[in-house]
C-alpha cells in the first residue's frame, strides 16, 4: 500500500454496510443477519453447540439492540424493516477509479469538513510518518479487518493511537467517484476522518457520522449539527472572530440554485444557502434577507419547504428534522422528526415538498421518487413512492425545489425551472430559476422554447 495523506490529528470505529440485495429465502436472511449481527453487533456462536433457546434469545437479544440503534420499532424479530436496514451499505495509494487530482481533492474536502468547525490543522506530507495515513486496498490488508469485495464494507478506521490509530482504509473493490455513481469518494471519507479523529457511530438519521451510506450532492454538503457538536465535544470550536454583518445583495440577474421555495400568506420565499429572497407582490422587486432575521431559531441551508394554507402552515426541513412555522411564530414542538410523519428510516433527508391544491395532497420529493401524503389524516397515502419521471414527466429525475402558483407547480433544478400544469400532465414553460426575481426584461428568462426542450 502507498501512503497518499498523512496528516496531523488523528478513532476506533470502523464503518460498515451492507448493500441492498433483497432474498425471497428466510433461512438465507436469518444467515445473512447472523453474519451481521456476529460482525457488528459481537454476537456469539461458539463451536460448542447450544440449545435451540439459548441461541434464538441470544440473537433476539441483538436484534432488538440493534433495532433500537437504528430507531426502528424494537421487537426482536427480523421484520423487513429490520432486514431492510442491515442490507444497507455502511459506511490506500491512489484508486484507479478516480483521477488523482480527483482523489486528492475528495481527500482535502473530507479534512475540510471537520476543520471548519474545529481548531484542527491538517498538512499533507510526503515523507516520514503522519498521524493519519490513507490507503486503498482489497481484501486482506496488512491490518485484522480484511475487505469483503463489492458492496460490503466501504472503509474503515482507526481510533488516535500509536501504529495504525487514525489510518483509513478504503476497499478496492468498491467502484470509488466523485459523482453519484458507485460511492462517492468525499462523503466516504468525511465519516472515516470522524472516526479517525475520535467520533463513532450516532444514531441521528441525519447524521454523516450514521453507519450506513446515504447519497447527497456534495455541493449540497453541509455538517449536520450532531456532527458538529459530537467533534466540537472532543476538539472545541474553531475561534473565528465574526462581526455581524447584513447579507450583500447578490444580483439576482446572475444564475441561482434555490435550496427550498415556498408561499407565505400571498408572498413567496427563496431560500438560498443562510438567506432569502421575499417576493412580496408579483409587481415589486424581491428583498433580500437573513433568515435568521425573521426566524432565529431556524437552521441555515434549508432543503425544502411548503405552505399548507387551510392551516397557516409553513413546514420547513432539514435533514431528518423539520420546523412548523404559524405565520412567524415557530411552534414550540419544533423540530420534530420526519419520521413521525411515515417516512421509512432508509429516507435521510428531503429534496422538495409542495403541497398540491388542487388535490389537497402534500408531495415530499427524495431523490427520483415521491410520497403523497394527506393533511387531514396526516398520513402517507401509500409506503412505496411513485417515480417522479411517472407522474411529472418533463421535470427530471431529481427536484431541488417546488412551488404552486396559479394552480401551475414550478418545479427547481439548479438554475432552471420548469412550469407544470396539473391539469395538461406536461411541462409548458421553460425558464430561468430567477425569473421570479425581476431580473432586467423579463424575455431574459426564458431559457428555451419548451416544445423545443420536450423533443426526444
Amino acid at each position: 500500500m502507498k501512503s497518499l495523506f498523512l496528516v496531523v490529528l488523528l478513532s476506533v470505529a470502523y464503518c460498515s454496510a451492507f448493500a441492498a440485495e433483497t432474498s425471497q429465502d428466510n433461512e438465507e436472511n436469518a444467515k445473512f443477519a447472523e453474519e451481521y449481527l456476529k460482525k457488528y453487533y459481537n454476537l456469539k456462536t461458539d463451536g460448542v453447540r447450544q440449545s435451540r433457546k439459548k441461541t434464538t434469545s441470544q440473537f433476539s437479544e441483538k436484534i432488538r439492540e440493534m433495532q433500537n440503534f437504528f430507531g426502528l420499532e424494537v421487537t426482536g424479530s427480523l421484520d423487513s424493516d429490520t432486514m431492510e436496514m442491515m442490507q444497507q451499505p455502511r459506511i490506500v495509494n491512489y484508486t484507479p477509479d478516480m483521477p488523482a487530482a480527483e482523489v486528492d481533492t475528495a481527500i482535502q474536502r473530507a479534512f475540510q469538513v471537520w476543520s471548519d468547525v474545529t481548531p484542527l490543522t491538517f498538512t499533507r506530507i510526503y515523507d516520514s510518518l503522519a498521524d493519519i495515513e490513507i490507503s486503498f486496498a482489497a481484501q486482506v490488508h496488512n491490518d485484522y479487518w480484511p475487505f469483503d469485495g463489492p458492496h460490503g464494507t466501504l472503509a474503515h478506521a482507526f481510533a488516535p493511537s500509536n501504529g495504525i490509530g487514525g489510518d483509513a482504509h478504503f476497499d478496492e473493490d468498491e467502484t470509488w467517484t466523485s459523482g453519484s455513481r458507485g460511492y462517492n469518494l468525499f462523503l466516504v471519507a468525511a465519516h472515516e476522518f470522524g472516526h479517525s479523529l475520535g467520533l463513532f457511530h450516532s444514531n441521528d438519521p441525519s447524521a454523516l457520522m450514521y453507519p450506513t451510506y446515504h447519497f447527497i450532492e456534495p455541493s449540497e454538503f453541509h455538517l449536520p449539527d450532531d456532527d458538529v457538536r459530537g467533534i466540537q465535544s472532543l476538539y472545541g470550536a474553531r475561534e473565528v472572530p465574526v462581526q455581524p454583518q447584513p447579507p450583500s445583495t447578490p444580483s439576482s440577474c446572475k444564475p441561482i440554485t434555490f435550496d427550498a421555495v415556498t408561499t407565505l400568506r400571498g408572498e413567496i420565499l427563496f431560500f438560498t444557502n443562510k438567506t432569502l429572497w421575499r417576493q412580496i407582490s408579483p409587481d415589486s422587486l424581491a428583498e433580500h434577507h437573513l433568515i435568521k432575521s425573521f426566524w432565529p431559531a431556524l437552521p441555515n441551508h434549508i432543503q425544502a419547504a411548503y405552505e399548507y394554507k387551510e392551516k397557516d402552515r409553513v413546514i420547513v426541513f432539514k435533514g431528518a428534522k423539520y420546523w412548523v412555522i404559524n405565520g412567524y411564530e415557530i411552534t414550540k414542538d419544533s423540530p420534530k422528526s420526519i419520521y413521525d410523519l411515515g417516512f421509512p428510516r432508509t429516507v435521510r433527508r428531503i429534496d422538495a415538498a409542495v403541497h398540491d391544491e388542487n388535490t389537497d395532497k402534500t408531495y415530499f420529493f427524495v431523490d427520483d421518487k415521491f410520497w403523497s401524503f394527506d393533511e387531514e389524516k396526516q398520513t402517507m397515502d401509500s409506503v412505496t413512492p411513485k417515480k417522479i419521471i411517472d407522474v411529472f414527466p418533463g421535470v427530471g429525475n431529481r427536484v431541488h425545489a417546488v412551488f404552486q402558483n396559479d394552480e401551475l407547480l414550478y418545479f427547481f433544478d439548479a438554475s432552471r425551472q420548469y412550469e407544470f400544469s396539473t391539469a395538461k400532465k406536461r411541462v409548458t414553460r421553460l425558464l430561468k430559476s430567477n425569473s421570479w426575481l425581476k431580473c432586467g426584461n423579463v424575455n431574459n428568462n426564458r431559457v428555451v422554447s419548451p416544445k423545443k426542450a420536450l423533443i426526444k
